[in-house]
């Protein structure tokens, strides 16, 4: 007797009964993001929300599960609608979109479908953002402020932090000289550290998730080199400059001293110092990339109160200077690690608007 799914087997599809539901497809999804895609933490939680979003549209309590053949795509329409109606901004529906398009992509490749269902659903029209960006002048200012301040530098910034002042390297007996000279000390060193992955976000242009991913392996001091690996676990290497590497040099110091206190203080059952990693926080481990946002922000207040900047405006100010001196764009692209040459334009309107600011400013005529 002939099998009466070899037809639908031909094609590639699994008969509905044997199809999986969403819900477990969605979570075979997500840890192929994690295994073998190697998307980062950001990606994989923000794309889980999206799709058990969806999940709840398509299954309210008390309803079966659909199964991944029963969704259409009349019905993502509608979900995009829902969204629309409850007031959600352009960009949050398009990256739920975008979520659902990937899981899609990911079924048909699986055999699940045969096509896409959310590939020709439209994207709503975003507006062209234009990142905001220091100045050439304004960075060095910022950056150069951190190179000669510290706790008792006349004129500098004060580094006062709450958390994250080392443990004392002396004997048990610790009066309160003792504790302030420590304290003072330690807010030395840890400057160090936070001038150095500064340095090093604005000279390579890196993600915060890859200044955060390197190890002393990915680094060619010689030669001032990095190997990034960025998105999608795609390597690229990239140049650094002389300050990045004084910086780094005056940091090396501070690793090796958070190594060998972590390591002779660490109770028995904490996990080992990440003894690869390049910066480190105070208990010897990498450090991760909340950590970082909140160092520039911190250091951005104590210079100027008025900027809005964050780990990715060092990489915007990367490009933009880069292009403003003349360097090619497909060269800028080739060192931000862009896959498309369109994403990486967005700075040619950034550069654009900052020469026409100096012409309203300095032409009489303007």
């Amino acid at each position: 007797m002939a099998d009466s799914r070899a037809p639908i087997l031909k094609l590639g599809i699994l008969p509905r009964e044997l199809l999986p539901r969403m819900k477990e497809a969605v979570a075979k999804y997500l840890q192929y993001l994690r295994s073998v895609k190697n998307s980062s933490p950001h990606t994989i939680s923000n794309y889980g929300k999206d799709l058990g979003q969806f999940l709840f549209y398509l299954s309210p309590p008390g309803t079966p599960p659909p199964t991944i053949m029963d969704v259409k795509q009349s019905l993502i329409r509608e979900f995009i609608a829902h969204l629309h109606d409850r007031g959600l901004a352009k960009s949050s529906i398009a990256r739920k979109l975008a979520a659902l398009r990937s899981f899609f992509k990911y079924c048909v490749r699986e055999g699940h479908l045969k096509e896409n269902p959310a590939r020709l659903v439209p994207t709503p029209k975003l507006p062209k953002r234009i990142p905001s960006v220091l100045s050439a002048e304004e960075m060095n200012v910022f950056l150069n402020q951190l190179a000669g301040s510290g706790p008792t530098a006349s004129g500098g910034i004060r580094y006062s932090p709450k958390k994250q002042a080392l443990p004392s390297m002396g004997s048990a007996a610790k009066g309160r000289t003792k504790q302030t000279n420590s304290l003072r000390d330690s807010e030395s060193l840890l400057l160090r550290r936070d001038r150095a992955l500064l340095e090093l976000l604005y000279a390579a242009g890196l993600r915060v998730s890859e200044l955060t991913g390197l190890n002393l392996a990915d680094m060619d001091q010689k030669e001032r080199i990095l190997r990034v690996r960025g998105k999608g676990n795609k390597e690229r290497i990239v140049p650094y400059g002389s300050k990045a590497q004084e910086a780094l040099e005056k940091y090396w110091p501070l690793r090796d001293q958070l190594l060998l206190q972590t390591a002779g203080t660490r109770p028995s059952h904490r996990a080992a110092p990440h003894t690869e990693a390049v910066f480190l926080n105070y208990a010897g481990r990498r450090l991760t990339q909340r950590s970082v946002g909140r160092i520039v922000k911190k250091y951005v207040r104590l210079i100027n109160v008025n900027w809005d900047l964050h780990p990715h405006s060092l990489r915007h100010a990367f490009a933009t200077h880069l292009l403003a001196d003349g360097a090619d764009l497909r060269a800028i692209q080739e060192l931000l690690g862009h896959q498309s040459l369109s994403t990486t334009q967005k700075y040619t309107h950034a550069s654009i608007r900052q020469l026409m600011e100096i012409y309203d400013k300095s032409h009489p005529h303007a």
